[in-house]
């Protein structure tokens, strides 16, 4: 009666536990992403902090854009 009452008969549902590896795989790729994302954000931050490319440019001596 109480596993009548419970709504299955047996182990867990394959679909539940498809779902969930899927769930889980899903999650190990976004915090993949994440990684990848930061040291790309990482890697841009320590170039605009590098003022090499930017001291050849005279800002006061620049010409204005067409417009």
């Amino acid at each position: 009666m109480a596993k009548a009452l419970l709504g299955y008969v047996g182990g867990p549902d394959p679909r539940l536990l498809a779902e969930m590896r899927r769930l889980q795989q899903r999650v190990q790729d976004l915090e993949s992403e994440i990684v990848r994302m930061q040291a790309e954000n990482d890697a841009l931050a320590a170039a605009s902090r590098d003022d090499s490319m930017l001291s050849g440019i005279d800002m006061h001596q620049a010409e204005p854009a067409l417009t």
